[in-house]
């Protein structure tokens, strides 16, 4: 295809998260099937390229190719022609996409959770982040391109970007695992340049792709990131006590991480997270692949963090989670070309949802 043939003499493993998606799209059409199974093709893949990825789809239909998808995103649920819905096991119906979703409207749109006005920010608040005129570069590219902004403490700030934006490398600077070339930032009062060290020990951390060790039991993980955020033994076994009966899983205590549900070890990723009480705690794509029940009930977590004065700076594909956060900003080749409350960018743009405003 057109799209990555400008890319044809570049290493897959240097293309971005879309552009790899496209390329496996196009091995696996190599030898004209008739069908064309789809395992979640687009987890973890921000919303632009899931859109060009689904117009590749549209354009299968022209040379007879049956495609069967499984997705956890409801926009692309809606760009398929027949759904089958499946729970534990087994089909609960099938039909049009709006059929589907309205029949199951309550599973698939649960009640939105709710923030407490008492725990909203105050405007005066203390900022925990502060970047000024922030620049990466790697020889003569800039992945973070002189971008600027703070993040008030206790609130919710999400980081949006299509994949290879910046949004990972400036995270990476945050959290004190690599360094500036140029531009200042300080994080929890401690300088990004010099104090990255003590910003390790302020901040707790959880990705999608690592944030638990499977081939150790749910109390060996909560023990062993007890100790390396430098909590002492006796408070350890207190607060595993009391993560265990919070999150209602005491009865997988000592079950290998690995064989839990995958809500399950998001949930108890982000707990680990801030077990040490952290000022600020950052979540790259922390819900890739989670269902939307799972995800609202993860949001209620972050929110409970949020009223203990926890600063989360997120990053996320789901535009119904942009929607849950604070202020959000957009990165675009290295710069921040928007920045406000989820209201006030659907307002500036004239767009009615953040996926439009972000498309």
């Amino acid at each position: 295809y057109s799209q990555i043939e400008k890319f044809k003499n570049r290493k897959a493993g240097a293309l971005s998260g879309g552009m790899k998606q496209k390329l496996a799209l196009c091995c696996s059409l190599i030898h004209q099937p008739s069908i064309l199974f789809l395992d979640e093709p687009t987890t973890g893949v921000d919303p632009v390229s899931r859109k060009e990825f689904w117009e590749i789809l549209a354009q299968l239909k022209e040379r007879d190719i049956t495609i069967v998808a499984s997705t956890p995103y409801l926009d692309e649920v809606r760009s398929c022609e027949r759904v089958a819905f499946l729970s534990e096991g087994t089909i609960k119906g099938i039909g049009t996409p709006n059929e589907i979703l309205t029949e199951f409207k309550d599973i698939f749109n649960p009640p939105s959770i709710v923030r407490e006005e008492a725990h909203k920010i105050e405007i005066e608040a203390e900022n925990v982040i502060e970047v000024e005129h922030l620049v990466k570069a790697f020889g003569s590219f800039h992945a973070v391109d002189d971008i600027s902004f703070t993040v008030k403490k206790g609130e919710i700030f999400g980081f949006l970007g299509a994949n290879g934006a910046g949004k990972t490398t400036a995270m990476h600077m945050l959290t004190g695992l690599n360094q500036p070339t140029s531009g200042t930032g300080r994080v929890v009062g401690f300088d990004i340049r010099t104090e990255y060290e003590q910003i390790k020990k302020h901040i707790g951390y959880m990705s999608q792709k690592f944030s638990l060790y499977e081939d150790m039991t749910v109390r060996e993980n909560i023990r062993l990131f007890g100790g390396i955020y430098g909590m002492r033994d006796q408070a350890i076994r207190r607060k595993t006590d009391e993560l265990l009966d919070k999150l209602d899983i005491a009865q997988y205590a000592d079950r290998l991480v690995a064989s839990l549900p995958l809500g399950f070890k998001q949930k108890l990723a982000f707990s680990v997270s801030i077990f040490h009480s952290p000022e600020v705690v950052f979540l790259d794509e922390p819900t890739g692949g989670v269902d939307g029940t799972t995800r609202r009930q993860f949001w209620q977590l972050i929110y409970q963090a949020a009223a203990k004065g926890i600063t989360i700076f997120v990053t996320t594909h789901y535009m119904d989670e942009a929607e849950y956060c604070d202020r959000i900003s957009i990165m675009v080749d290295g710069k921040i070309r928007a920045l406000g409350t989820p209201d006030e960018l659907k307002s500036r743009f004239e767009k009615e949802t953040l996926g439009e405003v972000f498309t």
